[in-house]
């Protein structure tokens, strides 16, 4: 492949879409990965408990057998990000020399970031580093709990499951989708990476392959977090206003959060998706800056920077794959953390490459590890520091390690003022983090099942909007916990071979980078005689 062959494909010619009921789609892809969808999905709500049990052990063995390579890989992931983003490679622009970002920097990190971890981070804020203090589920490199080392941990190995080794993942997948879209002119889907190893086979069934398994990804995780964001915002509605937790109440909540992403998505990018993303990140920021203003303020103000310090001092500690001492905890939390992130890769990689036109490849990189990486020092910092103080002090029921750790931030904010009222703000950042997670993840199924079409008819995003609602609903309704533990094990199971699909992708990354620069020397040479 030399430098100007993306310029001479057409995804028209290469990757056409054909029209199904008013709908343009790329027929394998959409048929095959609906087809599954819903046969998948009857099977588990045909058979809850044999789903649930088979790939809990497909989750336990990845988990169990392919630790190493997650770890490795991870590290590996960020060092050659780091070489990127220092090498001459950091000049190069997505979509060329002329091209020019169609979002501004504080939107495009919103968006990123919104799609990222947002949901995450509203949920473990607290619980995360306060469980690790504690030891109520093990300790990292196995100190002992309650003591100042184990609370140094506790935060050092919470940014290092939110930092820079996890949105490492993202950021590759992303740079290759937007390089090979934006500088080759090739389809944005999962499989036009692939071009510099495949060539021209990614237009037959091995490219589809690629995109069904994004789509089948993409659409069950997601659908595993409208279900279970259900059930986080029944419990909490149920601990505030006694609100019965029930099957109806669940399914309300679904059908809230879907009906507003197929607002959002019906919206577009623009009005849609990027408001929300920009609302999601301003309302949590206004609960961060209360937790710090309403909690011991000068101990976490004072953390910051202890806890940054203490992360990079640790970071070659907690990466390393030779975890004797805290092998259950290692497996149990950082492998977990590790193959989440990487499943959900494909839908995150997709939707901050969308975005992402015109900004540099060190531009890029960097926002993409460094902007996340300071935004969960603080987060997790001031949460986290919050919970600790109050268990240190014995305040409320924090004064006693809580093994449901859904409930850990309900409970820091019942020991500050307005209780009421700043959980119930919580609880709707956290629903809301959902709905952008959803309209996102519609407009990156929609891409791929359109053969990387960006302008497709709204009836079409909001069809995947609807979808993802529909299956978490008969999820609930048929199987209850049993589905949704079923999908959930599903999904950390496929980042086994998504793992080999992101080692693939750095691959074709460097070489498609490595042409880049070669031709444009060149030229550069030419130019001057």
């Amino acid at each position: 492949m030399n430098a100007n062959s993306g310029t001479n494909l057409t995804k028209s010619n290469l990757l056409g879409t054909n029209k199904l009921f008013g709908l343009e789609v790329n027929y394998p892809v959409f048929l095959i990965s609906s087809g599954l969808a819903i046969l998948f999905s009857s099977l588990v709500l045909i058979f809850p408990e044999s789903s649930s049990v088979f790939l809990s052990s497909s989750r336990n063995f990845v988990v169990s057998r392919f630790d190493t390579l997650f770890t490795v890989s991870m590290s590996v992931f960020t060092l050659i990000i780091f070489i990127l983003i220092l090498s001459p490679a950091g000049r190069i622009k997505l979509g060329g020399e002329d091209s020019s970002p169609e979002f501004s920097f504080l939107s495009w990190i919103c968006m990123l970031f919104s799609a990222g971890v947002g949901i995450g981070m509203t949920f473990y804020g607290a619980a995360e580093p306060l469980s690790y203090y504690t030891g109520i589920f093990g300790t990292p490199l196995n100190v002992n709990p309650v003591t100042e080392e184990a609370q140094r941990l506790a935060f050092s190995a919470t940014i290092f499951h939110w930092g820079i080794n996890g949105w490492s993942v993202y950021a590759i997948i992303g740079l290759s989708l937007a390089f090979f879209c934006y500088n080759r002119n090739l389809p944005l889907t999962v499989r036009s990476i692939f071009y510099p190893l495949l060539g021209d086979k990614i237009w037959g069934w091995q490219g589809d392959l690629i995109d069904v398994i994004a789509v089948l990804a993409t659409l069950f995780g997601l659908a595993t977090s409208l279900g279970l964001g259900a059930q986080q915002a029944a419990s909490g509605l149920l601990y505030l206003f006694d609100i019965p937790n029930t099957l109806l109440s669940q399914t309300l909540i679904i059908i809230f959060i879907t009906a507003v992403a197929i607002f959002s998505v019906f919206r577009g990018l623009d009005k849609g998706v990027k408001l929300l993303s920009n609302i999601n990140i301003g309302l949590a920021a206004i609960l961060l800056l209360f937790v710090i203003l309403a909690g011991p303020t000068y101990q976490i103000l004072t953390s910051y920077g202890e806890n940054l310090a203490h992360y990079f001092q640790d970071i070659f500690r907690l990466s390393s794959w030779n975890r004797i001492e805290d092998q259950d905890w290692y497996r149990d939390w950082t492998i977990f953390y590790w193959a989440w992130w990487i499943s959900w890769s494909p839908f995150v990689g997709m939707f901050i490459a969308r975005i992402s036109k015109g900004r540099t490849i060190r531009e890029f990189l960097t926002a993409a590890m460094f902007v996340p990486l300071m935004f969960s020092l603080i987060w997790f910092s001031s949460f986290g520091q919050t919970a600790i103080f109050q268990f240190q002090e014995g305040i409320g029921e924090l004064s006693k390690p809580v093994g449901d750790i859904s409930l850990v931030l309900f409970y820091m904010l019942d020991n500050l003022i307005f209780p009421v009222l700043t959980s119930l703000f919580a609880l709707f950042i956290l629903v809301l983090f959902f709905v952008t997670s959803s309209d996102s993840g519609s407009l990156v199924i929609n891409t791929i099942t359109s053969g990387g079409k960006e302008n497709t008819p709204r009836i079409q995003r909001v069809i995947w909007a609807t979808i993802q609602g529909l299956i978490a609903i008969v999820l609930l309704v048929g199987g209850g916990s049993y589905a949704l533990s079923a999908i959930q094990a599903g999904a950390i199971s496929m980042a086994l071979p998504f793992s080999f699909i992101l080692i693939a992708a750095t691959i074709s990354l460097l070489r498609g980078i490595y042409i880049e620069i070669n031709f444009s020397e060149k030229k550069e040479t030419a130019n001057e005689r």
